[in-house]
């Protein structure tokens, strides 16, 4: 399994099942139907995916009254060090590099609840293209090129020039997961075991 330097990773331990599963799904999704054959990048999305298990991890950006944000609108906001609420540009990058993880999450594995949240009541973020803001989001993170974060900038860079092959391939792997719970797979795995 390969690490990505300079990121923080999730509760999940690297030896769990669901690591592994992760992993093996991206990989296969990303290098086979869409091209893309970083194992940076197949890494950093199979940790965002078990981080994400927790919906803490997924609702972990929080507003200056300590109210955790779900509207990708609100998140844009929150991140602007020059006129918004972020206090330094290491804010800014911390939001930006979670709105990019939050928009690819649910535009990978749930894109049908994008829409439905929009309808749910009147939220920011229905001015916003999700697919955009998650693009642009990886490419702030990644033009912080220096320091600490100057290993783990050309993951960014990656990740935002193929941000709509990753979520196709996150749409893939939702397609297999589902798929492992459809009660015909199920049923041939306990006659094969």
């Amino acid at each position: 399994m390969v690490r990505v330097q300079g990121v923080r990773h999730n509760m999940i331990p690297e030896s769990h099942p669901l690591q592994q599963l992760f992993q093996d799904l991206v990989g296969q999704h990303y290098a086979h139907e869409i091209g893309i054959r970083d194992p940076q990048v197949v890494a950093y999305v199979s940790h965002l995916l078990a981080e994400f298990c927790e919906a803490d991890q997924l609702f972990k950006t929080k507003d200056a009254f300590n109210r955790q944000l779900s509207d990708v609108g609100e998140m844009m906001l929150e991140a602007d060090p020059v006129y918004g609420p972020a206090p330094s540009f290491d804010r800014e990058r911390q939001v930006r590099k979670h709105i990019g993880d939050f928009t690819l999450f649910f535009a990978g594995m749930f894109p049908e609840s994008i829409n439905h949240l929009r309808l749910r009541r009147q939220r920011l973020e229905n001015f916003i293209d999700w697919v955009k803001a998650g693009k642009e989001s990886y490419y702030i993170v990644s033009k912080f090129e220096h320091f600490e974060y100057a290993k783990v900038a050309p993951l960014f860079a990656s990740l935002s020039q193929n941000f709509e092959g990753c979520v196709y391939g996150l749409n893939m792997v939702k397609n297999d997961l589902q798929e492992m719970q459809h009660p015909i797979v199920r049923r041939t795995d306990e006659l094969i075991m």
